[in-house]
C-alpha cells in the first residue's frame, strides 16, 4: 500500500516589517513521504515570507518542475517561482526564463547554489533572490513540528523571528547574491 501525504494545518501571525506585510494566513500544507520535516519548515516560512495576493503552494516533492510556491496572473503567467532546497542551475534557468520573479529559499548550505550558478548559465541570475535559513532555527523548528501549528513570524532588518508554544527562535535571514564568476 502507498504512503500518503500528511496535511499540516498552519496559522501564521506574520509582520513582515522589512516588506511591509502584516497578515493572519491559515494555510494547509500537504507533507510528502519523502519530505523532511525541515523541507516543511522552510516551505511554510517561505510562504509566510513571500505571502502576496494569489500565491499558491505547489503539488511538492513528486513533481518535477512545479515551484514549491507560485504567483500567476489572471492571463496564466507565470509572475513568481519560488523554490525550496537547492535547485538544480538548469531549473534556475528554466524558472527565470518563465517567471518575471524567481525566489529561492535554502535551509541547506547556500554556497551549494552559488557553486551551482558559477557553473551554469542561468537567465537573469542576478536578478534571482536567494535567502539562506539557519540550519538550527530550522532544525529547532522541525522539532516542533505538528498536524496543526500556530507560528508567530517577524522579519526585520535581515532578521526572522519565529515563535511558537510561547518559545521564539531567532536568527539572520541573509540575502545570498548568484552571478556567474565570468559575468
Amino acid at each position: 500500500m502507498a504512503l500518503t501525504s500528511t496535511v499540516h494545518r498552519l496559522t501564521i501571525a506574520l509582520s513582515d516589517v522589512d516588506r511591509g506585510v502584516y497578515e493572519s494566513l491559515e494555510v494547509r500544507i500537504a507533507r510528502h513521504p519523502s519530505e523532511t520535516a525541515e523541507r516543511l519548515v522552510a516551505r511554510a516560512l517561505a510562504y509566510a515570507l513571500v505571502y502576496e495576493e494569489g500565491l499558491t503552494l505547489g503539488p511538492g516533492v513528486s513533481t518535477g518542475d512545479e515551484p514549491a510556491l507560485s504567483v500567476r496572473s489572471g492571463d496564466g503567467r507565470l509572475l513568481l517561482f519560488v523554490d525550496v532546497g537547492t535547485p538544480t542551475g538548469d531549473r534556475l534557468h528554466r524558472a527565470s526564463k518563465a517567471a518575471e520573479r524567481v525566489v529561492v529559499f535554502t535551509q541547506h548550505d547556500p554556497a551549494l547554489l552559488v557553486r551551482e550558478a558559477a557553473a551554469t548559465r542561468i537567465h537573469r541570475v542576478s536578478e534571482i533572490d536567494v535567502y539562506a535559513f539557519d540550519k538550527a532555527q530550522i532544525a529547532a523548528l522541525a522539532e516542533r513540528l505538528d498536524r496543526t501549528i500556530a507560528w508567530e513570524v517577524l522579519r526585520s532588518d535581515g532578521q526572522l523571528y519565529v515563535t511558537v508554544g510561547g518559545k521564539t527562535f531567532g536568527a539572520d535571514l541573509p540575502k545570498i547574491p548568484l552571478q556567474r564568476l565570468d559575468a
